[in-house]
């Protein structure tokens, strides 16, 4: 690759590195002030693009309609961001920070039904930038002059930020609220109109970063969610709370996309290497090697002492069968298997599925106080394990069934290895990046995998293949698997873990090897959640790498936290409600995600701690009374 090339390669980088600075910057000042993992922070971008390009087209494609515009959605989504602290975040600060990331997520489903409404499905493609539609010749290669726009408006604006936050009060106050926020508010400030004025400039940095992109990408409904992981990597890398960390970790994530783009295929010591392929995953792979090398991101600091996810509990002051409530919450599925209703069968079926995966995240959350973002990825390797096993292999479904989970295990120990020496947000952006990279090798191996396709033809034997025995064979299994969880949890293995969670330093003054116990639960996680990717591989009779991705991380994610982290029967009944109401909706209305996200958004502010969580709080109070 001659100079010339590699020169254009990096204008190109950089111009993409200025607009994701621009959104992980203002994901970077939330958190770091607010401690919200903003989840909302890829739609707010999303719109940035779809109001400028309203704007554009009713003011003109003038300069003046251009440049209206961006200023427009800037502000427009700024207003819109601050209004979302205001109406939803305010009320549940003093929640568990997983619960707050829930809302944002439920805020995430409205905003994409909402510009669907408006905007409809179709990419929507905006103008070029009036003055700066032509392209400029450096060293034989012909640069859009957008381009260089962009990559000097980006440091510009970083050095907007750093004068605001070093050189005005305002900026005082965040940079006091970010080493300290109790502090700041025992010193009289007032946190609501600080953390407010944050959202807002946060928020506006996304919007003018997917304004600034509308004459080089459509404005698409896809967006959120793949802007939201470029700008959680870039954050992470950067260190959380550092703009000028977010800054390097953009141009280092950008420039390196760009160039895996312009190599192409590549020969290296005689292999065949697709570069360009690496662009699904080559950001995670930054991140990952990044966290493994200096575990706090390039330029971020160690983090305070993190708050317990939650404590595992029974309802307080209930008769002794409540030993028995996560059984007796998943064999309530029983009465409805009704033998003529298939449909309800394959429900029921995927409830207890769903289950046994939510209840081995708990796991995590709970009593190891680690969260995942990625624990899709066992779910997902063991779905595939039994399906090559069977297909490929020709061992018996009842072989691959037994062997996948220990497939999925082995591969949660490696990851685990590296994971358990983080905590916190970081350790959780580790277990994405894992994810990531496990759905890239899913997503790209055609010859083992399918590739994007899948595999089909993954159905049980004969004997199972009736619905409803299928459905008595997998509440069996999921039983066992959950309550072989919940033994463990109240067993001295269990109470370690906890110790480790609560107080890691006593814990290794008696003589607990946390490292090593929090090891050991990842890998029984993925264990577990791999028995349930088994089954629900020969439950439907394909696969796809949808399994192992991003949004069914999140979905069991949601499910945990909507029926609560204290307690085990929480992820059962959250996957129950999630999966129920997820399928209702989605059979009667077109936006059907709106609707969930505003259940979703009222059992959280109504049962901040889960719906589970709630109902012990309820039976708290009304006990003593009776």
């Amino acid at each position: 690759m001659s100079f010339a090339s590699i020169l254009a390669q990096l204008l190109n980088g950089l111009a993409g590195a200025s607009s994701l600075f621009m959104v992980a910057a203002g994901l970077s000042l939330i958190f770091g002030v607010t401690r919200v993992v903003n989840f909302a922070h890829g739609s707010l971008y999303m719109l940035g693009l779809y109001v400028a390009y309203s704007t554009v087209e009713f003011l003109g494609r003038t300069p003046l309609g251009f440049w209206g515009a961006i200023v427009v959605a800037t502000i427009v989504i700024g207003a819109l961001g601050a209004l979302i602290e205001i109406a939803i975040l305010r009320r549940i600060y003093r929640a568990p920070e997983l619960f707050q990331l829930l809302a944002t997520f439920a805020v995430v489903l409205v905003i994409k039904d909402v510009a669907l409404a408006i905007w409809g499905a179709e990419e929507l493609v905006g103008p070029r930038a009036p003055g700066l539609s032509r392209t400029v010749e450096i060293m034989g290669r012909r640069v859009p002059q957008y381009d260089l726009a962009l990559i000097v408006i980006a440091p510009l604006l970083l050095l907007g930020l750093w004068l605001a936050l070093t050189r005005t009060r305002w900026g005082a106050l965040v940079r006091a609220a970010t080493q300290d926020r109790e502090m700041v508010g025992a010193l009289g400030v007032d946190e609501r109109k600080l953390f407010t004025g944050v959202f807002f400039v946060g928020a506006a940095l996304a919007g003018l970063g997917g304004a600034l992109q509308l004459p080089r990408e459509p404005a698409n409904l896809g967006l959120d969610l793949a802007v939201i992981a470029d700008a959680f990597v870039v954050t992470v890398v950067g260190g959380l709370g550092s703009i000028p960390g977010a800054f390097i970790a953009a141009i280092l994530i950008g420039v390196v996309k760009a160039f895996c783009i312009a190599l192409g295929t590549q020969s290296v010591l005689g292999l065949e290497i697709s570069f360009s392929k690496l662009t699904l995953v080559v950001e995670f792979l930054v991140m990952a090697i990044v966290l493994v090398v200096r575990p706090y991101g390039l330029l971020g600091r160690p983090p305070a002492q993190q708050r317990a996810v939650g404590e595992i509990t029974t309802l307080p002051n209930m008769p002794d069968w409540r030993r028995w409530l996560p059984f007796v919450a998943l064999l309530a599925l029983i009465p409805f298997a009704a033998p003529d209703d298939r449909y309800l069968l394959v429900l029921l079926t995927d409830i207890a599925i769903l289950s046994l995966f939510a209840v081995s995240l708990h796991v995590l959350m709970g009593p190891s106080g680690m969260v995942s973002f990625g624990h899709a990825a066992y779910f997902g390797v063991a779905a595939y394990a039994a399906a090559i096993l069977m297909r490929k292999v020709q061992l018996p479904m009842e072989v691959a069934v037994a062997v996948a989970p220990f497939v999925a295990g082995a591969v949660a120990l490696v990851y685990g290895w590296f994971c358990v020496r983080l905590s916190g947000v970081y350790l959780a952006m580790l277990t994405l990046a894992f994810a990531q990279i496990t759905w890239s090798v899913i997503f790209q191996w055609d010859s083992l995998t399918g590739g994007s396709n899948g595999l089909t033809g993954v159905w049980p034997p004969a004997w199972l293949a009736d619905k409803r025995v299928y459905f008595w064979l997998t509440l069996v299994l999921c039983a066992l698997g959950i309550g072989l969880l919940w033994r463990m949890l109240f067993s001295p293995f269990g109470y370690a873990l906890r110790a480790g969670r609560d107080s890691p330093l006593r814990a290794e003054a008696i003589g607990i090897d946390v490292r090593r116990l929090q090891w050991f639960a990842f890998a029984l996680a993925g264990a577990f959640a791999g028995l349930g990717g088994a089954l629900f591989a020969f439950s439907k009779g394909s696969i796809s790498p949808e399994l192992a991705s991003i949004a069914q991380s999140t979905d069991a994610l949601v499910m945990v936290l909507l029926g609560g982290v204290e307690t085990i029967t929480g992820p059962i009944a959250g996957a129950a409600i999630f999966t129920w109401l997820k399928d209702e909706l989605a059979r009667r209305t077109e936006y059907w995600r709106s609707v969930f996200g505003l259940v979703i958004l009222a059992l959280v502010l109504l049962f901040p701690q889960g719906v589970v969580g709630g109902l012990a709080m309820l039976w708290r109070r009304v006990r003593p009374a009776s």
